[in-house]
């Protein structure tokens, strides 16, 4: 969908946030820099500045009828529209596009024309959002829950400039030059590092906590919403400053110089925080010259680089889906120090790092903050490895009640493939096998979804005579239409269960029980699980983490886990029935998986043959802790109960036996 005339809150209103706000201009200066990343907690105006950032961009002239939105003075000579002979344009606002999370494939990209196909007889291409966004802005809300397929096409060709589509016999290239901004709430799950690295630019957005500054964000949106009009229009000159210098800055860019020094700077920094790749010395060094040409300046002095550095690398430093985005600006002021010749930059116009200050200071319209994001907490996660080496020696001292501190986790390795028999319907992922949207086609099926050409005209064919064809092309029926049915794999709820009470307590023990449980979590965060945790010692169990697509905040609360008291086995049982009976009330589509940690042990509480009783039909697995030269099997009993597998945790990882992969098998 694409901008209307619906009244926007004012970019320049937006109070706060300078990072956020120098970001997506930069962008608008040069899309070439990649886009944005806006990851923050919910009700920081995340949507509100994207949205208003298209009303500040140029407009666009395009071929009139043309659906690419070719510029007439150098129409694209692959159009697939084209070719485009000489003629007048016509001048358009550059449209706002947004991508919606349930999209499909052919949303995006573009698609056959079926009906054309079948009752013409002709190829002809339907355009998708990514040829709608040419020349203006693609949004995508909540980035982090769109499917690594549509994740991977769009930052394709986000990278490259067009769109590449092959599909039924039609092979279709057009330009795809656009400013992506996706926004994103890391609560709700996070990228994968390889998809993180794709955006051009990434700005962290938390609320702020000073009561004056909340105050102003109330006051400004409560006036919006009293009348739209009146307070666009008290924002119209700051609004067409904005969109000036955006053009001048637009101008200016091909002048600017990247020298010598600069570009030392820009690779030295790079070098030293160990990036991968080299796709950050090009994104910082296209930053770098945007926030020259927006300053008015024609050469990149020291400044531009720390600023471009502070917005394009953090999220590049990732080493681990449990590591928080970050960087020390300590060490990048003293690496542009060491390698720079340019003690005394020009200050930046127009506030913090270039950013326009608004009129009357403040905060942004839902609670932004203008200091910027504080850091993530950050999570001391062991280094990955797969030989279960110690991840340094965990002190726990005694603190009252039979408590224990907590452990540190063993290093993480490659656990075992764990999968739900059977064949799901749920979100596409990469665990248990599935009806998925994408994945390799297995048949087809009455349904209008994703036609399945070959499989249409079969149902069609008998009945040309009956319908009286007399043309070329087919006549066909709603009831001819058949749908792709394709055989992929989905994400799974996988709910830990893990026994915190004495009997793990001891600190080898706990260390390698950790350890085990985050090399299963870092497995359910590149499989796209959802993820639960429950913890049971002393007399009761506890949803230390509710189901959730944010991995990273099980391992925090794993690695904080304290150890002591009896075993309240049934209860941690029970309350893993309750919580899986709610969530299939929430999403009856996602299938369960159940890892119970534990060394079977029950020594406090109801017998577990209820709970199991209750868990019947889930696919389980339970992880044996128990050691030691005399084994009393009681994990093995209670993996017959609950009909699941039975893995000893020194056997956990995938090379233990040599590389055996085997299913969860439900006993009837």
């Amino acid at each position: 969908m694409t901008r209307g005339s619906a009244v926007r809150y004012p970019f320049s209103a937006v109070v706060g946030m300078d990072d956020l706000k120098l970001a997506l201009l930069v962008n608008a200066v040069s899309p070439a820099v990649g886009g944005v990343l806006v990851r923050g907690e919910k009700g920081t105006a995340k949507s509100t500045i994207v949205r208003a950032l298209a009303a500040l961009l140029p407009p666009v002239e395009v071929v009139p009828e043309c659906r690419f939105s070719c510029d007439p003075k150098d129409p694209d000579p692959g159009c697939p529209d084209g070719p485009h002979t000489a003629a007048a344009g016509r001048e358009r606002d550059a449209r706002l596009v947004e991508l919606p999370v349930g999209a499909s494939e052919d949303r995006l990209t573009g698609s056959l024309d079926i009906e054309r196909a079948l009752t013409e007889g002709v190829k002809a291409f339907e355009p998708g959002l990514l040829a709608a966004a040419h020349r203006g802005v693609l949004y995508v809300d909540e980035v982090n829950l769109l499917h690594d397929h549509l994740v991977d096409l769009l930052l394709d060709a986000a990278a490259m400039g067009e769109s590449h589509v092959e599909r039924e016999g039609v092979s279709v290239r057009h330009a795809a030059r656009f400013l992506l901004v996706g926004t994103m709430n890391p609560e709700e799950g996070e990228l994968r590092p390889q998809l993180l690295d794709r955006f051009g630019l990434t700005v962290e957005v938390a609320a702020t906590r000073d009561p004056a500054e909340r105050a102003e964000v109330v006051r400004r949106r409560l006036r919006f919403e009293e009348d739209p009009a009146g307070f666009a229009a008290a924002w119209v000159g700051a609004e067409a400053g904005l969109a000036a210098r955006i053009t001048a800055a637009r101008a200016r860019l091909p002048e600017v110089e990247l020298t010598d020094a600069a570009l030392r700077q820009i690779t030295a920094v790079c070098a030293a925080f160990e990036v991968d790749g080299l796709r950050a010395d090009l994104v910082t060094a296209r930053t770098a010259m945007a926030l020259a040409a927006w300053n008015g300046r024609t050469t990149v002095t020291s400044d531009d680089v720390r600023t471009a550095a502070r917005l394009a690398l953090p999220h590049r430093r990732r080493r681990d889906p449990f590591d928080a985005p970050g960087l020390d600006e300590q060490r990048l002021d003293d690496v542009l120090d060491e390698h720079g010749d340019d003690p005394d930059p020009e200050p930046p116009e127009g506030g913090p790092g270039g950013a326009p200050e608004p009129p009357d200071g403040g905060s942004g319209p839902d609670g932004s903050s203008a200091d910027g994001a504080p850091e993530p907490e950050a999570v001391d996660a062991p280094a990955s490895g797969a030989d279960g080496t110690s991840g340094g020696p965990g002190e726990r001292q005694p603190v009252g009640g039979g408590e224990q501190e907590a452990a540190r986790p063993d290093a993480t390795y490659r656990p075992r493939l764990f999968t739900v028999p059977g064949t799901g319907t749920g979100a596409p992922g990469r665990r248990s096998k599935a009806r998925s949207p994408f994945g390799r086609v297995a048949g087809a099926r009455p349904g209008a979804r994703g036609v399945h050409l070959t499989a249409t005209l079969r149902a069609a064919a008998p009945h040309q005579k009956a319908r009286g064809r007399s043309g070329p092309g087919l006549v066909v029926a709603p009831e001819d239409l058949r749908e792709a049915v394709r055989d992929g794999r989905e994400g799974n709820l996988v709910l830990f269960v893990v026994d915190a009470s004495g009997s793990m307590a001891a600190r080898q023990r706990m260390r390698a029980v950790k350890g085990a449980v985050l090399s299963l979590l870092l497995d359910a965060y590149q499989r796209r699980d959802k993820v639960g945790l429950i913890t049971f010692r002393g007399a009761s169990a506890e949803l230390a983490l509710p189901p959730t697509s944010s991995v990273d905040a099980g391992a925090r609360r794993l690695e904080r886990l304290a150890t002591g008291g009896r075993t309240p086995l049934a209860a941690g049982l029970l309350r893993a029935a309750e919580v899986l009976r709610v969530e299939r009330l929430r999403d009856p589509a996602r299938r369960p998986l159940l890892v119970v940690v534990t060394d079977g042990r029950a020594t406090h509480g109801d017998d577990p043959a209820r709970a199991c009783a209750l868990l019947a039909g889930v696919a389980s697995v339970v992880v044996d802790c128990e050691s030691g030269p005399v084994r009393l099997g009681l994990a093995g009993r209670l993996g017959e109960r609950l009909g699941g597998e039975v893995v000893r945790l020194e056997e956990l990882g995938a090379d233990s036996l040599a590389g055996v992969v085997r299913d969860v098998r439900k006993v009837a």
